[in-house]
């Protein structure tokens, strides 16, 4: 039996009948297969089929179908981000200084889920994203229309408020891999989260980051006036490193008291 397809008239019916005669597909299977082709590609030129697009999908070439974004080199940016004064103490220090001697000589041989419960979920467990107004949120789905798309998908990581679900995100961790491949760069998987939480919650500015073995970078996205949107990209940050550790956990820790509001 044929699907049914929305909003089209039984003059297109007639009209595809006709193209099949024409081009002598007479088996039933291919009458259906063809039939169900042009009525899909159809619909998706007259706008009635939902164009989607998930996290784990997101290009930049995709993410620019949708809105008209662009990367601007301005370290400026981070300025305030990154100067958050924060002491760190003894007990702290101690923690950064272990993580790295028992993760410096097997990190990069960790897949994604041991780099993430053996380096990265401590680190977020020791900054502590978590009191009466936000916490921190694993593997919720979240999805958006925005100009004619659905963006969908689960982010890796969400600084939000909410009690069940996360209901406004801050802040924004993706991707837990050793390297870029084929499948998805995560750069461009935790944007199209932000693109989603932005829309969702009306703000024109969100912050996240992204993590490539043992290289962490942040991102700041920024919606303007006339409805483009410009995000900022920081240095990497290699975690095997002690001050560049101490920096990434002051860059959370200032996620968590400055933005988080």
């Amino acid at each position: 039996m044929t699907k049914e397809y929305k909003n089209y008239s039984p003059s297109i019916d007639s009209t595809i009948d006709k193209l099949m005669r024409e081009m002598n597909i007479d088996t039933e299977s291919g009458k259906l297969q063809f039939k169900e082709l042009l009525l899909r590609e159809y619909q998706l030129l007259s706008g009635v089929v939902e164009k989607k697009l998930s996290f784990r999908k997101a290009t930049l070439s995709k993410l620019m179908e949708i809105v008209d974004i662009e990367q601007i080199i301005n370290n400026d940016k981070f300025k305030e981000w990154f100067s958050y004064e924060y002491e760190i103490d003894k007990s702290e220090e101690l923690f950064l200084k272990k993580l790295i001697k028992d993760n410096k000589i097997y990190l990069q041989n960790y897949n994604e889920q041991t780099l993430t419960t053996k380096f990265i979920a401590p680190v977020l467990n020791k900054v502590k994203f978590s009191n009466k107004r936000i916490k921190d949120w694993y593997g919720y789905k979240m999805r958006c229309e925005l100009n004619n798309y659905i963006l969908n998908g689960e982010p890796d990581f969400v600084v939000a408020t909410g009690i069940e679900e996360p209901k406004t995100p801050y802040f924004f961790l993706q991707e837990y891999k050793k390297s870029i491949n084929p499948n998805g760069n995560p750069e461009y998987q935790v944007l199209a989260a932000m693109l989603a939480a932005m829309t969702l919650n009306n703000k024109n500015e969100i912050k996240g980051g992204f993590i490539i073995g043992q290289y962490w970078k942040f991102i700041i996205l920024e919606k303007l006036e006339n409805d483009n949107y410009e995000y900022f990209v920081s240095k990497g940050f290699d975690c095997l490193d002690f001050n560049d550790l101490k920096q990434i956990y002051i860059n959370l820790q200032a996620v968590k008291f400055l933005y988080c509001k």
